[in-house]
């Protein structure tokens, strides 16, 4: 029966995966996991049984959709409806696809750890079966509480298990990040001697994104100078989907200047309710020969496959591989944050 159990976990498992992996509300996400516990708590032979004579959407938490992929599962035949889902959620590789190869790691993602779905191992699991060989693992700061970010206390504590996941699954490498927070006056959200410690660190504004022009240039700038951070996170903080939010006006010239004093990169941001920067800015960044790197800024495993979405942003407007900081090997990439 374990080999039964494997069999309907799995199924579950890669439903919620192609679910996320697609952006689905989260409703339907949370149909699939509430599935998986009902299952979870069923005797073998009562499972079975339900299978057989598809009574399983009698049990509360499964409905049609769930149940159909719980029968499947059990009977062992091939699931329709997961096919289905796979074709829908698939991303193809378009114009990037040449850089989309070159890519290494994934330098921007978030765990249980602050607002995502899976562990810092499930999360590393996906990484590597998408062929990269490292990870930055970049949960939130403390000041943005809405999102359970980590205190001090609790970055050392993470330090630990990535330690702990490192030894599990090398040569895959799982490098420590935070995704701090730029606060209203430019300085960061946790103390030098701390974020000197990480591999990588990713500065993001997660509030008062209607500054006037120039106080979000001055905001941005501080954050760019600091020898800590690393890139800057999606950097607009727009919102293409849903209800939208217009980015926030600063003057994109200066702080691009800023971060090629610095050697700061610029985040591609592929979520596909950012799409941050817009075409524009990557542009303007170009022309002044910036580094950028394509994140997913990832809290599911699903969505560790949005990378395509920066790498034909890239390649349409005729920027290379050469520029991409996360083409480069883990150590190339510690050592160029370490040395900044």
């Amino acid at each position: 029966m374990q080999e039964l159990r494997g069999r309907v976990n799995a199924a579950l498992l890669q439903a919620i995966y192609y679910l996320d992996r697609e952006l689905a509300p989260s409703t339907k996400v949370r149909a699939f996991a509430r599935a998986l516990a009902t299952v979870d708590a069923l005797a073998d032979d009562e499972l079975v049984d339900r299978a057989k004579n598809a009574t399983l959407t009698e049990l509360e938490g499964i409905g049609p959709s769930t149940g159909e992929v719980i029968a499947d599962a059990v009977l062992d035949r091939p699931s329709a409806y997961l096919a289905k889902l796979e074709a829908r959620t698939r991303i193809p590789l378009g114009a990037g696809e040449e850089i989309r190869h070159a890519l290494r790691g994934d330098c921007h993602m978030h765990s249980v750890w602050s607002d995502g779905a899976a562990p810092v191992a499930a999360m590393a699991a996906s990484a590597r079966a998408l062929g990269h060989e490292y990870m930055v693992l970049t949960d939130h700061s403390a000041r943005l509480t809405v999102a359970h970010g980590l205190d001090e206390a609790r970055v050392r504590k993470q330090l630990d298990e990535i330690a702990v996941v490192n030894k599990q699954m090398a040569p895959f490498r799982v490098l420590s990040g935070l995704e701090v927070d730029i606060l209203e006056d430019g300085s960061l959200d946790l103390a030098d001697d701390l974020l000197g410690e990480l591999d990588v660190v990713v500065g993001s504004v997660h509030s008062k994104f209607r500054m006037p022009r120039e106080d979000m240039t001055r905001r941005l700038v501080m954050a760019i100078a600091s020898p800590h951070v690393d890139m800057i996170g999606h950097i607009t903080n727009r919102k293409v989907a849903g209800g939208g939010r217009d980015g926030s006006v600063f003057d994109a010239e200066i702080v691009f200047a800023a971060c090629a004093k610095f050697d700061t990169a610029i985040e591609i941001n592929c979520r596909p309710e950012r799409q941050d920067p817009p075409e524009d800015l990557v542009a303007l960044a170009r022309q002044w020969d910036l580094k950028f790197c394509i994140n997913t800024d990832a809290h599911a495993p699903g969505q560790l496959e949005w990378q395509p979405y920066g790498c034909d942003k890239l390649a349409q407007l005729e920027i290379g591989a050469d520029s991409v900081i996360n083409t480069w090997s883990a150590d190339e990439l510690v050592g160029w944050a370490g040395s900044r």
